[in-house]
């Protein structure tokens, strides 16, 4: 059996960074596969183009599979906005679990207008996005999950509950 992939999914500023970081807290043995971390690597002057961002997307879920196969458990931090790439995922890592992380839009905004130097997300988004650059939920599309496993009210549930519902997912889906 192979490890476990959870992708948690959401607008930026919904609390993917927070809750990737809450897990591996509570679970060390976690990889977290940050999607900002990656695109430094991949595209170092990123042009968020479609085609850009299908090849970034596809290798995130090529490194989920592969690090899956080996046995290690892994904590996809991507807002992932088109649903086939979190369906990709879903095809080729038979432990794998969604977290959706529903959160107004008001909220994201205010959220990544407050965020910390310490995250790897771009600065400004929304307001890039305001200028018409690719930002999902503002120029180009969030698909929200139809069927996440986990769906998280991130203005109405705190970060000890969201944990305890993905902990009673993981438990579920290895039982």
């Amino acid at each position: 059996m192979g490890g476990i992939a959870i992708w948690i999914t959401g607008l930026p500023g919904s609390g993917k960074s927070t809750v990737a970081d809450a897990l591996k807290k509570a679970r060390p043995e976690f990889i977290i596969l940050r999607m900002d971390k990656l695109r430094k690597v991949v595209t170092p002057e990123p042009t968020y183009s479609d085609s850009e961002r299908e090849i970034v997307y596809r290798t995130l879920v090529y490194l989920a599979k592969i690090l899956a196969e080996l046995g290690h458990d892994v904590v996809i931090d991507a807002t992932g906005n088109l649903k086939r790439w979190r369906e990709l995922a879903r095809r080729l890592i038979p432990l794998y679990i969604e977290v959706y992380l529903r959160c107004p839009m008001e909220l994201c905004i205010k959220r990544e207008r407050l965020r910390l130097e310490t995250h790897e997300a771009p600065k400004d988004i929304y307001k890039k996005g305001a200028e018409g650059w690719p930002v999902p939920g503002i120029v180009v599309p969030y698909e929200e999950p139809l069927n996440p496993e986990v769906i998280i009210d991130t203005d109405k549930t705190s970060i000890e509950d969201t944990i305890a519902k993905i902990e009673r997912e993981i438990a579920r889906l290895i039982s």
